[in-house]
């Protein structure tokens, strides 16, 4: 098993677990990685050296401001999921429906593509793009 530090084109490091190189390569080319942040299929694999802990020396801490902003995103975006309803779809006239005051106020999430989303703002509708890793469009774990 290989363990590769990995990179995608937004500067997120992550780790990545494969059977062989030609194995990471074989994932990478068929855009089956993904950065667990950002969703980013590009990535790159960063340099690294063989550790050998010969002379019982621990291992350097990751540097602690990347790891802590990567987990803080990650508890954000799982508040974010816990907290509102999954409209999917249906997200532009939900998000009108509450606004106008048809149905009750509650935190929605789902999909508007760019028209839509522009329309929402004219309108006064307040809305927010989040990029979606897709391990967390599962169940929250």
């Amino acid at each position: 098993m290989k363990v590769l530090n990995l990179r995608c084109a937004n500067g997120h490091g992550f780790e990545g677990w494969f059977a062989s190189d030609d194995e990471f390569m074989s994932q990478n080319g068929g855009g089956l990685i993904e950065c667990p942040l950002c969703a980013d299929r590009i990535i790159s694999r960063l340099p690294s050296a063989p550790r050998l802990n010969l002379s019982g020396q621990r291992e350097p801490a990751e540097p602690v401001a990347a790891a802590q902003l990567q987990a803080q995103w990650m508890q954000a975006v799982r508040h974010m999921l816990e907290h509102t309803d999954d409209v999917g779809e249906r997200f532009p006239e939900e998000a009108r429906r509450i606004h106008y005051g048809e149905i009750e106020a509650r935190g929605i999430r789902g999909k508007a593509n760019a028209d839509e989303r522009r329309a929402l703002l004219e309108e006064g509708i307040e809305v927010m793009s989040l990029p979606m890793p897709s391990a967390l469009k599962g169940p929250v774990q």
